[in-house]
């Protein structure tokens, strides 16, 4: 996701959805089974079949659903939770206390919520609910619903949920909704009740106070009752395109539109963990195919933004194409880009975006939101807990893929997230990144540390391991760990196989502290024939030393000081080291680095120039001292 708006780091932030295809899923791989990963490793698994029928007039829908829920852990479950994500948009709602009550609210929510009317809230009622063919007790409170089962659930056995309910879509404050800023009529996201997951950890029933989501994977089959004036797009593909038409059919091929005022919209979606639509009666319908056959659609309106639809999509072929390469091969045969919700929000197979601002800021929440396809949509890390795996990635993934695709080959093309990070950490605010997304204690360290830190952590550990060993680990990743919940702990075991580096210290340091880098050139001596420079460890966070030497004469000398913590030597990067030197322990506060050449023909010494370490404070990093460095 991505917040629409400007942190003073000069970060646009922001968020996209998910649309629909015209074909059945191909080369989609399964669910791995247990033990591919490692052993004991288990996760649930859910299939929805979903009947609704929606009044537009009163902005109101009634729904029929059938859950088969499979029990793949250990344990009996004697309790099941659901979520109501609509009962936020109601006064005095948890979402409604925390807007009003944290000290920097989020600009679109404030006190909206306060101030609805009752046809303007939203709301799940759930009329019937059986287990089994039973009906069953529950219990609401807030967003959440808590059904005791007088039978629990054994492992390995799958059981049965009917569920009847109504809802109302409240207007449009966050995500959700009616009516968005720019006109578009429904912007269908947490919009039905959904199985809470179950793992290792337990049941992760988080009230919904406006932050991150988590899910069961399964499968989606959707059905939409609604007038045929509008046109849908959201996740899954498309069963019924000739009685929808639409742009869902080549043009020139024959639809057969129903009779009466109702389309029914058929949609499958396979191995997702949500489902998320939206529609609008005036909304525009692109498809473009790449060449390995991924259809990505385009649903918009016909209003001062619709030429910068059309201009997009071209940089959006070439996102997936550059994402496809680098961080594994999308498995879905089709991706939606929406206009709707209210500023950018990832779903899987779509996203929601609004676009009345600059064509280069539709470009880049374009391509943020559809990378979260990969760090959530495939990689589907529980956001709540740890958001910088979700949002922090998709930020660096992004900073790479604009590079790429504005051809500017920067040094650090993640240097706006070092910045605001850096600016933050040298502030009183900081928290850890083990922090809960609903508990930091402002939405500006929210922001900055889940995105522009997440960011950082990876860019960072390619200096650690080196880039080689970066990228193998970066698609060991997605090959492990794709429609799964990988954890903390998970990516960094991958990350240690493709680099042959111990990284506890890196991630308790960097994730699990607000301890920052801060090296220095403390001095710089003769000594004989040779030159010893004094390091100094200023900050708390240890880390490995890039050191380049350059000569009088133009020579450059690359030293590399491992960190002694490390168990080993990073791979070579872009540039070879001409020296590795003995390694350093992190509980010493200085280090004698001695550089084969004579003091006089040295012209400068440089921590880390690349950029890729997260020092606080960069301008005692070179020698000789500098009084301003932009670099």
């Amino acid at each position: 996701m991505i917040m629409l708006k400007f942190f003073s780091t000069g970060i646009l932030v922001l968020t996209l959805l998910t649309t629909i295809a015209q074909r059945p899923p191909v080369n989609l791989p399964t669910q791995e089974q247990p033990g591919l990963v490692y052993q004991g490793y288990w996760q649930q698994r859910i299939q929805y079949q979903m009947d609704i029928t929606m009044d537009d007039k009163n902005h109101q829908f009634t729904g029929k659903q059938r859950i088969r829920y499979t029990n793949n852990s250990p344990d009996r479950l004697d309790i099941v939770f659901f979520h109501l994500y609509y009962n936020a948009f109601q006064p005095n709602s948890m979402m409604d206390i925390r807007s009003r009550t944290i000290s920097d609210p989020d600009g679109r929510v404030t006190d909206r919520i306060f101030h609805l009317n009752s046809n303007e809230i939203g709301y799940h009622k759930i009329n019937s609910l059986s287990y089994e063919g039973n009906p069953v007790d529950f219990k609401i409170e807030g967003t959440i619903m808590e059904v005791p089962l007088p039978v629990g659930i054994e492992p390995n056995t799958t059981v049965e949920f009917e569920m009847e309910f109504e809802s109302q879509i409240p207007v449009q404050i966050r995500r959700t909704g009616r009516f968005n800023q720019e006109g578009v009529d429904y912007s269908m996201t947490q919009w039905y009740p959904k199985m809470a997951e179950y793992d290792k950890e337990g049941w992760h029933a988080n009230p919904y106070v406006g932050r991150e989501f988590h899910g069961v994977w399964g499968d989606f089959d959707v059905t939409i009752h609604m007038n045929k004036k509008y046109v849908i797009g959201g996740t899954g593909v498309l069963q019924n395109p000739e009685s929808i038409g639409h742009g869902y059919l080549p043009e020139g091929n024959k639809v057969k539109l129903p009779e009466g005022e109702m389309l029914h919209w058929h949609f499958k979606a396979e191995n997702v963990h949500d489902f998320a639509w939206a529609a609008d009666p005036d909304f525009l319908h692109d498809v473009v195919r790449m060449e390995n056959g991924t259809r990505i659609h385009f649903f918009y309106q016909p209003d001062t933004s619709a030429q910068n639809w059309k201009d997009l999509q071209p940089y959006a072929v070439k996102s997936f194409e550059y994402v496809n390469k680098h961080f594994g091969v999308y498995p879905y045969p089709q991706y939606s880009i929406i206009q709707g919700g209210d500023g950018g929000m990832e779903y899987p197979m779509c996203t929601l975006i609004t676009s009345h601002g600059s064509f280069g800021g539709l470009v880049s929440v374009t391509v943020h939101e559809s990378i979260h396809s990969w760090f959530q949509g495939m990689l589907a890390t529980n956001e709540s807990k740890y958001p910088w795996m979700d949002e922090g990635f998709t930020t660096y993934a992004q900073s790479m893929t604009l590079d790429h695709l504005y051809d500017k080959n920067a040094v650090n093309p993640v240097a706006n997230s070092y910045m605001g990070y850096a600016m933050l950490a040298r502030s009183k605010d900081q928290e850890p990144l083990t922090t809960h997304a609903d508990h930091y204690k402002k939405n500006r360290t929210y922001g900055i540390s889940v995105y522009s830190k997440g960011a950082v952590f990876l860019h960072q550990l390619s200096y650690i391991v080196g880039q080689e060993a970066f990228q193998k680990g970066m698609l060991d990743y997605y090959k492990t760990w794709r429609f799964k919940h990988p954890t903390p702990d998970d990516f960094k075991r991958v990350m240690e196989r493709a680099s042959g580096l111990e990284l506890d210290w890196y991630m308790e340091q960097f994730i699990g502290t607000i301890n920052a880098v801060d090296y220095a050139i403390g001095s710089v001596e003769k000594q004989g024939k040779e030159t010893k420079v004094v390091l100094e460890k200023k900050g708390d966070m240890p880390m490995p030393l890039d050191i380049k030497v350059t000569l009088t004469d133009g020579t450059i000398e690359w030293h590399y000081i491992p960190l002694r913590i490390m168990r080993g030597e990073k791979g070579p990067d872009p540039e070879s080291f001409d020296v590795v030197h003995k390694d350093w322990g992190w509980a010493y506060p200085s280090y004698e680095l001695i550089v084969g050449t004579p003091m006089n023909k040295i012209k400068k010494i440089e921590i880390d120039p690349s950029r890729r370490m997260a020092d606080i404070y960069p301008l005692n990093n070179v020698y000789p001292k500098q009084e301003n460095n932009n670099n």
